[in-house]
């Protein structure tokens, strides 16, 4: 999934880049309204983040603009107080607000109830619960280690997109990982054997993907 974050604080944005890369997420960054709408237009964005007071173009602005053109998920960042203030920003089509100061555990939350991942997915004989980070098979709970997990979670919010090892390799060991990147065959071929091998497809010389439900 795409998630466009838009603030001009720069330290914030490195954070919140830092939290969702982790949970699997293709983030694109903004420090402005007028580049948060030069992303929308080039992406295919599942959820926008704003913060409500940016440079050129305000986040009420570029919300209203996203709202527009299609059914994208917004979340307002906004350090304004005023019950008002946020009510505006439910009226011009906002989905939720998080107010600042706030701990990014809780904004991804937030962001993964506005795309629907405090449900169950399912697919094929696979029941996938993201939140609380089980997997079931014919009904009868995987044994997954943390990374298969992660690796999982990242092939589920990235359904049906081919991703090459280092988008692996960024999403669930981290940028700074530094060991070889066969890593990644050898825990895929783990997964495969647990949630079975129909289910993550090889792309030769691309990388990996999997099935689109």
């Amino acid at each position: 999934m795409n998630i466009l974050i838009a603030d001009d604080e720069l330290d914030m944005l490195k954070i919140l880049n830092a939290y969702f890369v982790k949970e699997g997420y293709q983030v694109f960054l903004a420090e402005d309204g007028e580049k948060a709408l030069e992303v929308f237009y080039r992406e295919k964005i599942d959820l926008a983040i704003l913060d409500w007071m940016m440079p050129y173009c305000s986040g009420m602005n570029v919300c209203k603009e996203i709202k527009r053109k299609g059914n994208t998920k917004v979340l307002m960042l906004t350090a304004k107080s005023e019950d008002e203030d946020e009510l505006h920003a439910l009226t011009i089509g906002a989905d939720d607000y998080v107010k600042k100061p706030f701990h990014p555990g809780i904004l991804l939350t937030r962001a993964k109830k506005l795309l629907k991942e405090d449900k169950q997915i399912t697919v094929s004989d696979l029941k996938i619960d993201l939140q609380a980070k089980v997997v079931t098979k014919n009904e009868e709970i995987l044994s997954l280690t943390k990374k298969e997990i992660e690796l999982l979670s990242c092939f589920i919010r990235n359904q049906g997109k081919v991703l090459s090892r280092e988008d692996l390799l960024s999403s669930v060991w981290g940028i700074d990982y530094d060991g070889d990147d066969r890593t990644v065959d050898t825990h895929i071929r783990r997964l495969r054997e647990k949630i079975g091998e129909e289910l993550i497809q090889t792309h030769r010389g691309l990388g990996y993907s999997f099935i689109k439900n």
